[in-house]
């Protein structure tokens, strides 16, 4: 891989990477401030909805220290798509093989998601080292990744899906795991009331949390 920007350093830059689905534009800087108030400063926006490209694009512009990358990436046109918006990284949920190999033949790092050693061994094949565990809950969590990370220790994991204030320590406990996904800090409530303050709030216990258990 020629990236710039490392996977190490994605994971290494924040505690957390919150999952952010962004239904309404108007909602992507106060949202992003909000994370960044509370301690949050790494972003995965979701390809899930039709303004995210937009919001990519937005918050690059308007929040230059943000590092903000995409997420639900399926295929390399959707890659392409959001690294033109100034995407800094890729995250999918899933490991096909012509997605892997693209992402290591072009410009932005690509954090493939994976559920099982077969699926870690192919990315490795082609360079990876840090991958997504996803969906983390549903495929048996932090006691299926420490199975699964065990016979390949040179692998770093973001483990997301399902992860929570109550059951991110099980996860942080592992020395596979560098950080974490979630939304938890995101309530659903709170962002359609646009009460950025409450997000702010449940940042700072989100990321004074994780540096406990890390500490």
């Amino acid at each position: 891989m020629n990236w710039s920007l490392s996977p190490a350093n994605i994971f290494a830059a924040s505690p957390i990477v919150p999952v952010m689905v962004i239904e309404n534009l108007a909602d992507a800087i106060p949202m992003t401030q909000a994370l960044a108030a509370g301690g949050i400063t790494v972003y995965e926006i979701t390809l899930r909805t039709p303004v995210a490209l937009d919001a990519i694009k937005l918050i690059r512009e308007s929040l230059p220290e943000a590092l903000v990358g995409v997420g639900t990436v399926l295929n390399p046109a959707q890659y392409d798509a959001a690294a033109k918006a100034g995407a800094q990284f890729a995250i999918s949920p899933g490991a096909t093989p012509n997605l892997l190999k693209y992402g290591s033949q072009h410009d932005i790092p690509l954090i493939p998601g994976i559920a099982t050693a077969s699926e870690i061994m192919a990315a490795c094949e082609l360079g990876y080292d840090h991958m997504k565990f996803f969906p983390a809950e549903a495929n048996g969590g932090a006691t299926m990744l420490k199975s699964l990370a065990a016979p390949l220790s040179h692998v770093s994991f973001c483990p997301t899906g399902g992860i929570t204030a109550e059951n991110v320590c099980h996860y942080l406990a592992l020395s596979c795991v560098a950080t974490v996904g979630g939304t938890w800090m995101l309530p659903t409530q709170a962002i359609k009331a646009q009460d950025w303050k409450t997000i702010t709030q449940k940042s700072l216990e989100a990321t004074a949390l994780v540096r406990h258990l890390r500490s």
